[in-house]
């Protein structure tokens, strides 16, 4: 059985890969985060093209991958049309659940949460022109976000007076919430909290994971491989850089995300 590789700066595309894995539980999965480079909203396009570049291709060398979830959305809209040239597997990408959020605001009134890059990038843009031209949208650019989802998976506690400082931007005014950044699903309990009932937050897991099994019933039809047969093999995890964090992660990932062992990518 082939594998499904999802690949993130760091440990926000986990909340990408557990959608996935709950839909197709008996999938072969290996999980992988570029954590000497994060976060990616602070990189040169060109450095962070050959470092995704880089760390995909050694790994698609090393195992049979059957499909490539890019689980980052500064990721997405710079590497995609690169890695789709380079490889004749599916390829799957992220972007912030705007259109969903448009459809579901009663207010027409949705709230963006994403990093700095993606809320200042023009494809962010295109997608409220698209899919919310009859909705205000509010815009809220933080990093602060992804490192808290960082020290949560390291059993850090979690401020909710920063958290709520943050979400001061939406309150009174929007009912639905994005959250534009992988990362940030990993706080989606907290947020939700603090919010309260009159906010709906959305993110794009559920729709990835949609299009992920759509596209590995295509293969299956063409009859590349049998997908629906279950994998013994124990999932995995490849990180840029063996720090002190990663020791402390190992235990989070092998219990709540059943990541059974964490490697280095052996292109660094």
């Amino acid at each position: 059985m082939k594998s499904i590789l999802v690949f993130d700066s760091g440990v926000g595309g986990l909340s990408v890969y557990q959608e996935i894995k709950r839909k197709l539980p008996d999938q072969h999965y290996i999980y992988v985060f570029d954590n000497e480079a994060f976060p990616y909203g602070e990189l040169d396009d060109d450095v962070l093209i050959e470092r995704v570049s880089g760390i995909i291709n050694t790994l698609c060398q090393q195992h049979e991958v059957s499909l490539i979830v890019i689980a980052c959305n500064t990721a997405s809209t710079i590497v995609l049309p690169i890695l789709r040239k380079a490889h004749t597997i599916p390829i799957v990408g992220v972007v912030p659940a705007i259109k969903p959020a448009a459809a579901l605001s009663k207010k027409k009134s949705i709230g963006v949460l994403a990093t700095p890059a993606t809320v200042s990038r023009d494809y962010t843009q295109s997608l409220i022109n698209e899919f919310a031209p009859d909705c205000e949208v509010t815009l809220v650019g933080t990093t602060e976000l992804v490192y808290m989802a960082e020290n949560k998976i390291m059993g850090r506690e979690i401020s909710k007076v920063t958290l709520s400082q943050i979400l001061q931007p939406f309150y009174q005014k929007t009912d639905c919430i994005v959250l534009g950044c992988t990362h940030f699903p990993l706080l989606k309990n907290e947020i939700q909290e603090i919010l309260g009932k009159g906010y709906t937050v959305v993110d794009s897991g559920a729709a990835i994971a949609r299009r992920v099994g759509e596209l590995l019933n295509s293969v299956e039809r063409i009859g590349d491989e049998n997908f629906t047969a279950q994998s013994e093999r124990p999932n995995i995890a490849y990180c840029s850089a063996y720090k002190d964090q990663i020791q402390q992660i190992e235990k989070e990932l092998a219990t709540a995300f059943d990541l059974k062992e964490i490697r280095r990518v052996p292109f660094f």
